[in-house]
């Protein structure tokens, strides 16, 4: 090597050195800002519909046909923490004037309730979030899923006269019909959206799947089959009016509420992001593996007394291999029975357990063996 070349690789080397000083901060920034923007617009380019057909469609299992959607995540690797956020925007959302006597009247029925011990149970007036929008991208080096979700503050009410979609207004038009794009599931006003929650799927130490069955004096999908975990975002709880939620805490709060589990006690992790297009609530999937505790020992847990024992009527233990739980989803008394986002819930933990392939070679069978009993 002459001397000339010698000298030419000093100076290259000084100046790569300089280069990375000098402008690696400045590249970060830049990539960090094309991420911000491809959040921003990723929702015009990948959210459309063609005018037709739609690009997004519900989870169904053979003959099970949900309208859950999941927006992001598939099950196979678990969604970081900090990689899905809550960003809470001021102003309460308002109802439209022409519904907002259904809201007046809601209000005026649990007040009679309140003072008639005869008349059931009084449902209270809770704080809670709508979802303002939504923006999603992936990290520029390893594509992973960056999450953002905008809410404003609501209150139950103010979600239970958003849920009737279908109820006629002054016009004869119905919200579902006047508000929602059917080639765009995921464009919606905040009004419409006024829940938002998690759901968990919990594995027991002895790989039992918990399946809980909803009471029949709660509003929200009475006596339908779910989660083992159902919670909705409180701002009085889960904020305090101080800061956005974290749906891992959400989540820690139902599995403590509903099994009487404490953090220590399971793994926790998250596995997509859920909207019901038919009723417009979202929802953060989780699934939870019990260290220690098997079946047995969560049922006798669960007999000593849980905060929130009014909220499930009966449960079912179902072994948590994807040919099971895949019969057990399709069984004649349950098909129809399903909460919308429940069979996606469990599809997406046997996924994160099992392995793509084996889930989806149960499910294929089961539904063979479910046309084979249809035509019989």
């Amino acid at each position: 090597m002459s001397g000339i070349e010698i000298v030419n690789g000093i100076v290259g080397a000084v100046f790569g050195i300089l280069f990375a000083t000098l402008f690696q901060q400045p590249l970060q920034n830049v990539w960090s800002t094309v991420r911000r923007r491809s959040a921003t617009s990723l929702r015009s380019l990948t959210y459309r519909s063609d005018g037709t057909v739609s690009t997004w469609s519900s989870f169904s299992l053979g003959p099970l046909h949900t309208s859950a959607l999941i927006v992001e995540g598939d099950g196979t690797h678990p969604i970081a923490p900090g990689a899905m956020r809550l960003q809470v925007l001021e102003g309460e959302v308002a109802l439209p004037d022409d519904m907002a006597p259904w809201r007046a009247e809601i209000a005026a029925e649990e007040e009679l309730r309140g003072q008639d011990p005869a008349a059931g149970v009084r449902i209270w007036n809770g704080p809670r979030y709508a979802v303002e929008s939504l923006a999603v991208s992936r990290t520029p080096l390893d594509e992973q899923p960056d999450v953002l979700v905008r809410l404003r503050p609501t209150d139950y009410f103010t979600f239970l006269a958003a849920q009737q979609l279908d109820r006629r207004l002054p016009d004869g038009s119905t919200p579902r019909a006047r508000y929602l794009d059917p080639g765009d599931p995921l464009s919606a006003p905040a009004f419409l959206q006024c829940s938002f929650g998690v759901n968990v799927a919990v594995v027991t130490a002895d790989h039992l799947l918990v399946v809980n069955r909803r009471a029949d004096q709660v509003r929200s999908g009475p006596g339908l089959w779910g989660a083992s975990v159902n919670e909705g975002l409180s701002r009085h709880i889960d904020s305090a009016g101080r800061h956005a939620p974290d749906l891992h805490d959400v989540a820690r709060r139902g599995m403590r509420e509903e099994l009487s589990l404490e953090s220590h006690e399971y793994a926790l992790s998250l596995l997509a992001l859920v909207l019901d297009v038919d009723r417009r609530q979202w929802s953060a999937h989780f699934s939870a593996h019990l260290k220690d505790l098997n079946g047995e020992a969560l049922r006798a847990r669960i007999s000593r007394g849980v905060t929130d024992r009014w909220e499930h009527q009966s449960q079912d233990y179902v072994p948590f291999r994807p040919a099971d739980v895949m019969e057990h989803l399709l069984r004649d008394d349950r098909i129809h029975h399903w909460a919308p986002v429940a069979p996606a819930l469990f599809h997406l933990a046997l996924v994160h357990a099992h392995g793509r392939g084996a889930v989806e070679r149960a499910e294929a069978r089961a539904v063979r063996r479910a046309g084979r009993t249809g035509r019989s």
